[in-house]
């Protein structure tokens, strides 16, 4: 078999596993004694290891073992989880992740040499601690003679590459026990040499239920039927075609219970036989740009129809048109819905992140995630994982306290940590808030006077002012560089990265009490809503995310405040901004304007244009800036008549 053709579906794989024993480690660190999440090791490691061996990765083959036998005596109480084996299990699952990472790239696997025999230290200790007998297993090795299971996988309809996917739920399978034969044989099944259905024979103790839930696990599987036969002992792997008779696995690995009746068809609880409600197919995400990007054109392409038909008097051609918009907006729904993943899928591994860095410190946190099911545009959510990575290493590192100063402090131990993901309006707020120290503002002032950020008559800075000054490149009042958090990099990092998915940042911050930083982002990049607006002969494009209303100016509604133009609007007070001074156009005085007001969180701000021409649906078009030129837009676009407008990054304003 060519393995090099199943790398990436391997390490797909192997990264859902790797992400699961993530957190069944943080749950045997918080419950030593605890069964359940060593036996959800012991089967990731277990399944790892199959996969890796049939791919031909030894060293990913070699380093799993060595896991999953500890694992083993974990699990028959022979080896005690202490620091040591805890630690080793941790480094364990870091090695393995870059190791797979190695292997399925092609580039030649680390060194871990050194780990492994580690690890061989600790269960060669356990093992001589242990005393034999006859009731005790080796590692691997099932205490009670091996069963038959005969086992009818059935794929769903649209399964994908079933060659593919019958290799991994044979890899799954090898989980339960040594697979005997196959219907059709191997090499049949490798060239997909089938409908939907296939046999496989597995030696194995394991229950039926068990059997169902690895074999469903690998995916795309409509339906598990499971007979079992006597203990057997393989003769050849040959292909089996007489159908034994059925008899039920004991989970306990004693002899099986003779029962009546054929077979025993597993489907989803509840559902009729072999029918399922929900199903899923991976897809490339590169199709889902291309679908994308297609349905882009596509938006644009309508409004351009629609600008014809406007000089066009046709009925016909409008409910046409009328027609064809519908369905446009239909598909375009679909498609950026098909985008749209939860944020747990990069949230997962922010608990270890965490960890390690209190850990590091000597720090204890208590983190919190929440708002999992917030879902994000699948570009997005890959784009603010680094940022969110560099939120929690500063709070860890300079928002929380140590243990001795929380508890002089009046404070528990335990730092309280929490990242949240929420819905507001059309936008996604990731939110990350401790209960630390805060920022100390008389130090930043201080600092910030002492380079000559601020005047020297400052008594005190705003939260606002305050946030930009530690988000400048280079600034920071720490006096030593750590690790975690360098040394006025990571807020800056963030800035820039948040402004660049069209997003804005803001702070708060309370000496003592704690720190909140809050991301807000669009749903999607590809396709938005947005208020275009006129200024002379050019066209710009305001995000509808960040508008709260527009209004025609009125004669004495704007006035001039410590010699700055505002906004007065009901009982409030904005500052005015003129487009045409930000894209350096000279001002006409008698023109009759239109103002957009801008809303940012808690901040407002208005700004004036010529003229408005609407809402549509703009198709964000990426560009890089030219040297010397605004910072003030976020990307273009092209409209109904084929002339391109630029797409205003409101945050550079508020």
């Amino acid at each position: 078999m060519d393995s090099s053709r199943y790398a990436e579906l391997f390490l797909t794989e192997s990264q859902e596993h790797l992400s699961a024993i993530n957190h069944s480690l943080l749950e045997l660190e918080r419950a030593p004694g605890a069964a359940e999440p060593v036996d959800a090791l012991f089967r990731a490691m277990h399944t790892i290891k199959g996969m890796a061996a049939t791919m031909g990765y030894a060293a990913v083959t070699e380093l799993s073992h060595e896991l999953e036998t500890m694992l083993d005596l974990v699990r028959r109480g022979a080896l005690r989880v202490d620091g040591a084996v805890t630690e080793g299990l941790f480094k364990g699952a870091d090695a393995l992740e870059l190791t797979i990472d190695e292997v399925s790239a092609g580039r030649p696997a680390s060194d871990v040499s050194a780990l492994v025999g580690r690890l061989r230290s600790i269960t060669a200790a356990a093992r001589r601690a242990t005393p034999s007998s006859g009731s005790m297993a080796i590692a691997g090795v099932a205490t009670a003679p091996a069963a038959g299971a005969r086992v009818r996988v059935r794929l769903e309809p649209d399964t994908p590459l079933k060659g593919v996917r019958v290799f991994m739920i044979t890899q799954a399978a090898k989980a339960l026990g040594a697979i005997v034969a196959s219907e059709p044989d191997a090499a049949a099944l490798e060239a997909e040499q089938f409908d939907r259905e296939f046999v496989l024979v597995i030696a194995t103790t394991v229950g039926i239920d068990e059997i169902e839930r690895v074999i469903r696990a690998a995916g795309f599987v409509e339906r598990v039927t499971v007979e079992a036969q006597a203990p057997l002992v393989p003769r050849s792997p040959t292909p089996i075609h007489t159908a034994p008779s059925a008899i039920p696995i004991d989970a306990t690995g004693e002899h099986p219970i003779r029962v009546s009746g054929a077979t025993t068809e597993i489907g989803a609880p509840g559902e009729p036989m072999g029918l399922r409600q929900h199903k899923h197919v991976r897809i490339d995400l590169r199709r889902l740009d291309t679908l994308m990007n297609l349905i882009g054109e596509l938006v644009i392409s309508r409004g351009r129809l629609q600008a014809i038909a406007s000089d066009i008097d046709n009925v016909v051609l409008d409910e046409t048109l009328t027609l064809a918009s519908r369905l446009i907006s239909d598909l375009q729904d679909e498609i950026m819905t098909s985008r749209l993943v939860p944020v747990w899928q990069v949230f997962d591994r922010f608990p270890r992140l965490v960890r390690d860095a209190a850990r590091s410190l000597g720090k204890d946190v208590d983190f919190v995630i929440e708002g999992k099911d917030i879902e994000l545009d699948r570009s997005m959510l890959d784009e603010i994982g680094e940022p969110v990575v560099h939120l929690l290493r500063n709070a860890v590192d300079h928002g929380l306290e140590s243990p001795a100063e929380r508890l002089a402090a009046g404070k528990p131990a335990a730092g309280k940590l929490r990242l949240a993901a929420l819905r507001d309006r059309s936008s996604v707020l990731i939110r990350v808030t401790d209960d630390g120290r805060g920022v100390d503002k008389a130090r930043v002032l201080a600092k910030a006077k002492r380079l000559g950020l601020v005047d020297a008559a400052r008594g005190e800075l705003t939260d606002e002012e305050i946030f930009r000054l530690i988000a400048r490149p280079g600034f920071s009042t720490s006096e030593k560089v750590t690790d975690l958090s360098g040394r006025g990099v990571g807020i800056d990092a963030v800035a820039t990265r948040v402004r660049a998915l069209g997003g804005s940042l803001e702070m708060k911050t309370a000496t003592g009490e704690g720190t909140t930083v809050t991301a807000r982002l669009p749903v999607t990049l590809a396709i938005v809503r947005a208020v275009l607006a006129k200024v002379d002969d050019e066209t710009y494009a305001v995000p509808m995310t960040h508008v709260s209303e527009t209004l025609e100016l009125a004669p004495g509604v704007a006035d001039t405040v410590k010699g700055r133009e505002v906004l007065s609007l009901r009982d409030d007070v904005v500052p005015l901004f003129h487009l045409r001074d930000l894209v350096r156009l000279p001002r006409q005085p008698d023109r009759l304007s239109h103002v957009i007001v801008l809303e940012i969180a808690e901040k407002r701000a208005g700004i004036l244009v010529d003229r408005l021409l609407g809402q549509q649906d703009i198709v964000v078009k990426q560009f890089d800036g030219v040297r010397d030129g605004l910072a003030l837009f976020s990307g273009a676009t092209i409209l109904g008549d084929g002339a391109p407008a630029l797409i205003l990054d409101v945050s550079t304003l508020l």
